[in-house]
């Protein structure tokens, strides 16, 4: 369709007079005499003194001496010019030889505020045309050639709405670390109501700038402090600087976390390279003594990830060159006398065969388990029956401790059992398998160092132990969900790690070993919702205050509702198996009840009376006895109805599956 506008309007009508009427002199067929030309319109542009949400077009910035300038447009939330802005604010973080900083009295970068509270002498806005404004700022310290983080902030008052705080210069190598890395973690920092989440920024395009919006303030030096503990205004702006926050902080993270894996936040190599400078000497002393001065190309990264006290490349190599196997269970009827670990003698058995190779060279090299059992070498060599329906382990099949192991002469080893427990002859079997080996940093500590190695066999029949299927488990969390966070490869306990996304633990932390879990939750998704943001949190027991009661542990520093941190690919309600998990874990450890898997998962963080009545109302079951049959018994739970992604209340309206 076409559009004419006011002007062309006109002179198309006037054309048609023209054409229908007769020319001025009367003389028919004649033009008349032409009139005179009228003025142009000029269309209006809508504006507005209002805005819910005020969005900043960076257009310019010239740094002088004394002040800096800008300039920018501003729009509401409909794309409509805002007039009459009447607050803004800007701060400056020079670049200098320390770094990035930005000191509270003025005399290294500056800041400056138009309009406010406290607005800074000698600043001006002006309105150069609807929406769009200049900003002259006042800084003494600043200079022409000033290099600096600039972070500009408009809005705030009450008609015009606080905009993001936008970063509109960053010099290069200011910080190594990414948005990428933090939010890895700290997933969509700005929409938690965690400290500071206000203060995340936006670049010019409009995209996170995590790093460099936090640097405004924690600046690469530290705010400076007097001899009696007060804190100045000289140096930088804030106590903690952006390095602290980064390597002395985080070491706060209790659980298997090292700050010397430095890959996991610095993308690129890192920009000190001197022991003496910023970040090095958070961690070596003062840096004045055995200053060390890199080669060209040195990165600190590798330096420290190769570092045989931290041990990451040797676990890595580890990991790397062995692969362990595992048999599918089987009987033994006739077997030379054997003990278990109960002192009884047998002499059949239900029996797993384990077998470790080495594969660093062209052909895989299998070893010998008991020969390295014997050095020292392996720390760790077992595996469990267990029973198996629907895809999940239902049960162990084998109690604790009746195992036995016979080493054969190809270096494999047959963990084997007297007899299999009653109860579960309806399901078939399969087996898990654990092999740990010694690493140079090697503890003798509930399994939790070593490069463990977890296997599942195939699933069998009960009865002729033939082939059923092959081993499997719903399994909706990414590979690297474990390891973002616990970075040091070593192993939460029991020889089990967090590779493939916790894979390992699964093995024992599953719908039939009804296992207390400090009382947290059961099962494996409910157990890990809970020890990070429910009740659990603070049952673990890694952490404790003075009077030895447990605390939160660090987790709870991370929004629970960012669940993309490992549910990646999203969550599909309707996927999850309509099977009951064993729950002695909500029931003060008292086992012979079960609960309905979504009700256990969601349950673990919303624990109240009210979220729970919600849940049993639709047909969650929670801590129902059990039956003898009760893996086998669908539930009667409707949530995905509702709840399922992508419907009208959806897990995805109230959970963050996206980054």
């Amino acid at each position: 369709m076409k559009h004419l506008t006011k002007r062309r309007l006109a002179f198309v009508v006037a054309a048609a007079m023209g054409i229908a009427g007769c020319g001025s002199d009367g003389k028919d067929g004649e033009d008349g005499a032409p009139g005179e030309p009228g003025e142009p319109g000029v269309p209006e542009t809508p504006v507005t003194e209002v805005s819910e949400i005020t969005n900043v077009e960076y257009i310019a910035h010239m740094v002088e001496e004394g002040q800096v300038t800008v300039e920018f447009n501003i729009t509401d939330e409909d794309g409509t010019a805002i007039t009459g802005l009447e607050n803004a604010a800007i701060y400056l973080a020079a670049m200098t030889d320390s770094g990035i900083q930005r000191s509270r009295d003025g005399t290294v970068g500056g800041n400056a505020t138009f309009g406010g509270d406290t607005p800074t002498e000698g600043a001006t806005i002006t309105e150069v045309d609807d929406g769009q404004y200049t900003l002259v700022a006042p800084m003494a310290a600043v200079q022409a050639d000033t290099e600096g983080l600039i972070r500009l902030q408009v809005g705030n008052d009450e008609g015009i709405a606080a905009s993001p705080y936008i970063i509109i210069n960053k010099p290069e190598n200011t910080h190594t670390s990414t948005t990428e890395t933090c939010y890895s973690c700290h997933v969509d920092y700005a929409t938690s109501d965690i400290k500071h989440s206000k203060y995340v920024a936006l670049n010019t395009e409009g995209e996170v700038d995590f790093v460099g919006g936090c640097m405004v303030c924690h600046n690469n030096v530290p705010r400076d402090i007097a001899e009696d503990g007060t804190s100045l205004d000289t140096g930088g702006y804030a106590k903690n600087s952006m390095q602290k926050l980064g390597h002395i902080n985080h070491q706060k993270f209790e659980k298997d976390f090292t700050p010397t894996n430095c890959y996991t936040c610095h993308a690129e190599p890192v920009v000190n390279t001197s022991i003496a400078g910023n970040g090095c000497s958070d961690c070596h002393g003062d840096g004045q003594s055995g200053v060390i001065v890199p080669a060209e190309g040195f990165d600190a990264r590798a330096f420290h990830a190769e570092a045989t006290s931290i041990g990451l490349v040797e676990r890595e190599e580890i990991r790397a060159n062995h692969y362990t196997t595992t048999s599918n269970p089987y009987f033994n009827p006739t077997m030379d006398e054997w003990i278990d670990h109960k002192d009884v003698a047998w002499t059949s058995g239900y029996c797993v065969d384990i077998a470790l190779f080495d594969n660093s060279g062209d052909t895989p090299v299998q070893l010998n388990i008991g020969e390295m059992y014997a050095a020292h070498e392996v720390t760790y060599g077992g595996a469990y029956i267990n029973n198996y329906h629907n895809d999940s382990i239902v049960a162990r099949v084998i109690s604790h401790g009746a195992e036995g192991y016979i080493e054969n002469a190809d270096g494999s080893r047959s963990v084997c059992y007297g007899e299999l427990t009653d109860g579960f002859e309806d399901a078939n079997l399969s087996a898990s398998s654990r092999i740990t080996i010694a690493d140079t940093n090697w503890e003798d500590s509930d399994g939790e160092f070593g490069v463990s190695f977890t296997g599942y066999s195939e699933v069998v029949d009960p009865i002729n132990f033939e082939k059923v299927q092959d081993w499997g488990r719903r399994h909706a969390v990414t590979e690297d969900s474990c390891t973002t966070c616990h970075n040091n490869d070593t192993n939460y306990h029991k020889n089990g790690g967090y590779r493939d996304g916790g894979l390992d633990c699964v093995a024992c932390h599953n719908n039939g070993q009804d296992r207390r879990a400090a009382y947290s939750a059961p099962g494996f998704g409910p157990m890990v919702h809970s020890m990070h943001w429910g009740i659990g949190n603070a049952l673990s027991g890694a952490k404790t205050d003075e009077d030895g009661n447990n605390v939160e542990n660090s987790a709870a520093s991370l929004n629970a509702d960012n669940c993309v941190s490992c549910h990646a690919d999203g969550v599909s309600l309707a996927d999850v198996p309509n099977q009951y998990m064993l729950s002695k874990a909500f029931n003060g450890g008292v086992s012979g009840v079960m609960t309905s898997p979504i009700t256990a998962n969601c349950f673990a963080c919303h624990d109240s009376d009210s979220a729970l009545s919600h849940m049993e109302q639709n047909g969650g079951e929670f801590n129902v006895p059990t039956t003898d049959k009760w893996f086998t018994e669908g539930t009667a739970e409707s949530c995905a109805t509702c709840h399922d992604t992508g419907k009208s209340f959806g897990i995805d309206k109230f959970h963050n599956f996206e980054r």
